[in-house]
C-alpha cells in the first residue's frame, strides 16, 4: 500500500513523526511511504497546496468503475497534518472519490474507515497528543471498510451534486 503524506508548517513535526513511524513498518506491512512536503516547520506555507498534492495522488489512483461509480475504490491512503486539520479536510474533499476524514480520537479514526471508507486521515497537530496521533494512524491503516449497509451510503457521498 502506498501512503501519501502532506503537511503545512504547523503540522511538519507531527508529519515527521508519522513518516518515521511508518518507515519502521515498511518491511512488516509492505508500505510505500511518500512525503510530499512541506519540508520546514519555520517557513510559512499554505495548507491547501499540500492538501491538493495528496488529494491529487489519491484521486489519480482511484480505480473508477464508470458503469457503477459505487463500485469505485481507492487503492492508496493519504495522511494530512496541519494545526486543526479542518482546512486540510475541507480542501481535500473537493476532489471526486476523495473521502478525507478529520479524526480526533482512535474511535473516530476507526469509524471513518469502517463506515465511511475514508481514504485520507486528517490530523490536527495542535489538538492531538502526538502519541495518540500515531495510534490513530495505525488504527486507520488497519481498519477495513465494512461495506454492506455502508456501501450505498458511501456511494451517495461520492455521487456528483447538481
Amino acid at each position: 500500500m502506498k501512503i501519501w503524506l502532506g503537511s503545512d508548517h504547523a503540522g511538519f513535526e507531527l508529519k515527521k513523526k508519522v513518516v518515521h513511524h511508518l518507515q519502521k513498518l515498511v518491511v512488516e506491512k509492505g508500505f510505500e511511504v511518500h512525503d510530499l512536503g512541506s519540508d520546514s516547520a519555520t517557513e510559512s506555507v499554505d495548507y491547501p497546496d499540500y492538501a491538493d498534492a495528496v488529494a491529487r495522488k489519491i484521486h489519480a489512483l482511484t480505480l473508477i468503475d464508470t458503469k457503477n461509480p459505487a463500485n469505485s475504490h481507492i487503492t492508496e491512503i493519504g495522511i494530512l497534518v496541519c494545526g486543526s486539520a479542518q482546512g486540510m479536510a475541507m480542501r481535500a474533499n473537493k476532489y471526486p472519490f476523495v473521502r478525507a476524514a478529520l479524526a480526533w480520537n482512535i474511535e473516530s479514526a476507526r469509524l471513518s474507515r469502517e463506515h465511511n471508507d475514508a481514504n485520507i486521515l486528517c490530523l490536527g497537530c495542535r489538538l492531538l497528543d502526538h502519541d495518540l496521533a500515531l495510534q490513530m494512524v495505525d488504527i486507520f491503516l488497519a481498519t477495513p471498510f465494512a461495506g454492506g449497509r455502508h456501501q450505498a451510503r458511501v456511494a451517495k457521498i461520492s455521487a456528483p451534486i447538481g
